[in-house]
Order: C-alpha cells, then structure tokens, then sequence
C-alpha cells in the first residue's frame, strides 16, 4: 500500500506565496489523483480523509488553548 505525503502538500500550500502557487499546488495533487489506477483511489481518498481530520483537530486544538488564554473578551 502506498502512503501519500499529504503534509508535504498541505505546507507548500500554506507557504505559497500566491493564490496562483497555492492553485498550482492544488492542481498538482489534483493530477496525482487522477494518475492512479481506480483500485488506489479509494486508499488515497482514506488517507486524506484522515489526513484532514487530523489537520483539523489539530487546527482546533491549538485555536482552543489560544482562545482560552484571551479570556472571555
């Protein structure tokens, strides 16, 4: 089973210095997707899914111990 470097990605896109890079980028994971055997498609969609959502529960947590110390403002 392959593993795809989502993060790999995912940092070059934050770090794009341009919509047009950050497009680029997207394109580029884009395309890799559609190069894959239908059979890999479904693994590569896993892994993203789960990528994202560790992404995004790290996103959230990081918000929350930032927000928590502003207070209640």
């Amino acid at each position: 089973m392959t593993q795809y470097d989502f993060r790999k990605y995912h940092y070059r896109s934050i770090n794009a210095g341009n919509d047009a890079e950050r497009a680029a980028i997207n394109q580029e994971l884009k395309d890799l997707y559609a190069s894959l055997p239908d059979e890999e498609k479904e693994e590569f969609n896993r892994q993203l899914q789960t990528f994202l959502a560790k992404e995004m529960g790290r996103l959230k947590s990081n918000y929350e111990s930032v927000k928590g110390g502003l207070g209640d403002n």
